[in-house]
């Protein structure tokens, strides 16, 4: 992900789609369903033919193997990731308010996924140790977030946000750690409170990186529109729930 995003660019689907461009959306909206639910090991020919009220060689006609499919799904996924979390972010001024809005957003979609699942999450699970074009495009996907992150990060540092000696690939780890028991903590183990412990450890994470001498509550931009991360990710897990 760039801000012309080196994955996908920006896309939004046409309105009007001719039939057969509606039947695969279709089916690929029920594929991402099931993935997020089953895993992309879990989803089958036969069980999306099942639930589509289709012939599985009508789903076959739209896709050609179960492999391409799990491909798309990928895809869609990562699609919707860039446009609910990094699309709107880096409308966000440069530094720490876009660092602030991607974390926010972040932590928002681990609210939606509680419930569903998260494909990124399920597929290092189920690919780590298997190679081949449904892993590669996975780890593709979750490093240009990663990139995203790093740029992100970088900039703060530029803009004196951040300390200007912050191992960035260090400050990127520790972020992801917290959304990854985030969604240990609130989907496994179902520990009540679990967004808000994810948003104060962000905090502590971003004030333990601020240059010395630095305010925090002078220096807390939130995400831009007047309201800090925290609240908006409070109110989207509320509305989750």
């Amino acid at each position: 992900m760039t801000e012309t995003s080196k994955v996908t660019t920006a896309p939004t689907r046409p309105k009007y789609l001719r039939k057969g461009e509606q039947t695969r959306a279709a089916i690929l909206d029920v594929a991402l369903e099931l993935a997020s639910r089953d895993g992309l090991e879990g989803l089958t020919i036969g069980l999306l033919a099942e639930k589509m009220k289709m012939s599985k060689s009508g789903v076959f006609a739209h896709f050609g193997s179960r492999e391409d499919l799990q491909i798309e799904v990928v895809r869609l996924y990562h699609n919707r990731f860039e446009q609910d979390v990094f699309y709107p972010s880096i409308k966000e001024p440069r530094g720490l308010p876009r660092l602030e809005g991607m974390f926010a957003r972040w932590i928002k979609q681990v609210t939606v996924e509680i419930a569903l699942g998260c494909i990124y999450i399920s597929g290092a699970v189920e690919y780590d140790d298997r190679p081949g074009a449904i892993r590669d495009h996975l780890v593709a996907m979750v490093q240009a977030w990663r990139d995203a992150l790093e740029r992100c990060i970088k900039q703060a540092m530029e803009a004196g946000h951040l300390r200007p000696d912050i191992e960035v690939s260090q400050m990127v780890y520790e972020m992801y750690g917290l959304i990854l028991a985030l969604h240990h903590d609130a989907r496994f183990l179902h520990i009540p409170g679990s967004v808000e412990r994810a948003e104060a450890s962000f905090r502590r994470l971003i004030d333990s990186y601020r240059p010395q001498g630095s305010d925090s509550a002078s220096n807390s931009t939130g995400n831009g529109n007047g309201a800090t991360p925290a609240k908006n990710s409070k109110s989207a897990a509320r509305k989750a729930a």
